[in-house]
């Protein structure tokens, strides 16, 4: 999906298939995944492709450029059906468009959207996960090597990839329920790969960035400085997951900062969103979904607690309950 719609939702998705008689990926398979994981990256391709909620049926058409040249990585992403969205990024700056709205500026921090849904480090993945390569299919017109990620626990989701043989792009993605429903895919219609992607906008679009950057800003996220010890405590994480960063960050219509922790097994992501509860009468706790994203919410005190992973409906929940404050 385009970034899953807003900044609660800047954690993404994946992959699982069960084949008879696959063997369980190789030291030599492993250099495969890296390959896949860098391709997003070091790969310049243009193309069209479609997520849909397999639960609601929902569905987003998106347009993505992406070029790795010199100066780093430059890319477009661009909703083509419904309101205007679209992501330009350049390295680790991004420029984000909502409909009218003015542009807005973060930095990046980790976040990983289709067709880069592999982490570069690859290794602990194999901790809570078993790792198949599984039959070879095609997809938008390209040969495909296919690889499964089936959970150790009932606590994440199943994952199946395609990418493609040659350059390891990741082509297509699903995430499967424990009943081996589809709740989620990604899926490439249309790509060009290498030096047949059209670098013509690049170049008027650097000073265009340059421009934004420099005085025609409306509004810049700066979230608090880098990482800190927190005073905030979580006790029942699922195995492998560990916190990648936490900051301190502006929502809009929010008169405080919110803290939001970021926590990952290398595949599936869990954020958790502490906020100051003040005067607001619009809180609502409970469960809800959208595709593979679960939400939950509760109220702690002054506290709303969210808990946001593309993870089952159990795990959020047992996670936002072991949310603590552990301070002074």
């Amino acid at each position: 999906m385009f970034q899953r719609s807003n900044a609660l939702l800047w954690v993404l998705s994946l992959i699982w298939w069960q084949s008879a008689g696959a063997d369980p990926l190789q030291n030599d398979e492993v250099d495969w995944l890296q390959t896949m994981a860098f391709a997003a990256h070091q790969t310049d391709y243009s193309g069209t492709f479609v997520y849909q909620d397999g639960m609601g049926g929902h569905v987003e058409v998106s347009r993505i450029t992406h070029i790795s040249d010199a100066d780093g990585e430059h890319e477009r992403l661009e909703g083509l059906n419904g309101s205007r969205r679209e992501i330009v990024s350049s390295n680790n700056q991004v420029w984000l468009f909502l409909g009218d709205r003015k542009v807005k500026v973060e930095k990046q921090h980790g976040e990983r959207t289709f067709p880069a849904l592999l982490p570069e480090q690859i290794s602990t993945l194999k901790e809570n996960y078993v790792i198949t390569q599984t039959e070879e299919d095609r997809v938008a017109g390209f040969h495909a090597h296919v690889v499964d990620f089936q959970p150790k626990d009932n606590l994440r989701y199943e994952h199946k990839m395609w990418a493609h043989s040659e350059s390891g792009l990741l082509l297509k993605a699903v995430v499967l329920d424990e009943r081996s429903r589809v709740i989620e895919q990604y899926a490439f219609t249309q790509l060009t790969l290498g030096g047949h992607v059209d670098h013509s906008w690049i170049e008027p679009n650097k000073a265009h960035l340059s421009a934004l950057k420099n005085n025609q800003v409306a509004s810049q996220v700066k979230p608090a400085d880098a990482v800190k010890a927190s005073d905030w405590q979580v006790d029942s994480l699922p195995s492998g997951f560990k916190k990648i960063t936490e900051i301190c960050r502006p929502m809009r219509d929010r008169k405080t900062p919110v803290t939001h922790l970021v926590f990952s097994d290398g595949l599936a992501g869990i954020s958790v969103f502490i906020e100051d509860l003040g005067d607001r009468v619009d809180v609502n706790s409970g469960l809800s979904s959208q595709g593979a994203i679960q939400i939950y919410s509760r109220v702690s005190g002054d506290k709303l607690i969210t808990v946001v992973g593309e993870v089952p409906p159990r795990t959020v929940i047992q996670v936002a309950e072991s949310v603590r404050y552990a301070g002074q």
